[in-house]
């Protein structure tokens, strides 16, 4: 099902609409995947209501066969869900188109390019990624840490059972390196999240062995009693 890009030459009315290209990718996809899962449409409508966003069969026939005039994001959403992938990989279909548009007048580009540039995955020049990479660097501490503290334990477990003088060192100074480890991740994710705060965001939520890395909360005020 790989599509081709156009001719540079062709007439301008021969190169489909960016929107039309966009609703081929997702109806293509949509078709092949259902396909490659068993279902029939009437199977994939079902799953649909089961997820709690009815899209009819015969919108989803419609969809499949390019007579449905527009496609909600929800609907791809949904669909995607329905049949276990992701939305972006709906609407940029790796390895089976072979070229798109990522807005309209642009030129075709490789829809893996596209489908990186979409995810963030790769930058564009002057865009605003927001607090992604902010995200990104905190789910990286907080990995780093879990597994630094999985690896003082066992290293702790080998101190204990060592049965010599040398590998009890070895295992001691194992032990004390992962605890630097542990304790620098704590530290940068403590003022990451404080950062983040101040941005006015939410920090994500810590799994309970990193739970120390926030500050306590300050006790509320108390009143002292009044001066006899």
């Amino acid at each position: 099902m790989t599509q081709h890009g156009f001719d540079d030459g062709s007439d301008e009315d021969d190169v489909p609409e960016w929107a039309d290209r966009i609703k081929a990718n997702v109806a293509g996809e949509v078709r092949r995947r259902r396909k490659e899962m068993g279902w029939s449409a009437q199977e994939l409508a079902d799953r649909c209501e089961e997820l709690g966003h009815p899209i009819p069969r015969n919108v989803i026939a419609n969809m499949e066969s390019g007579r449905r005039a527009n496609l909600p994001l929800v609907d791809v959403m949904v669909l995607a869900a329905a049949l276990e992938t992701y939305p972006v990989c709906l609407i940029f279909p790796v390895g089976y188109v072979e070229q798109t548009q990522e807005l309209p007048f642009q030129s075709l580009v490789s829809t893996w390019r596209a489908l990186r540039r979409f995810t963030g995955e790769e930058e564009v020049p002057g865009y605003d990624a927001g607090l992604v990479p902010h995200f990104e660097h905190h789910s990286s501490l907080v990995r780093t840490a879990l597994t630094a503290l999985e690896e003082e334990e066992r290293a702790r477990f080998a101190a204990r059972t060592a049965t010599s003088r040398a590998e009890k060192e070895e295992a001691e100074r194992q032990r004390a390196k992962y605890a630097d480890q542990v304790i620098s991740a704590k530290y940068n994710l403590r003022y990451l999240r404080r950062d983040l705060r101040e941005e006015g965001a939410t920090p994500p939520s810590l799994p309970p062995a990193l739970g120390d890395v926030d500050p306590p909360d300050p006790e509320p005020n108390t009143t002292q009693e009044e001066r006899p």
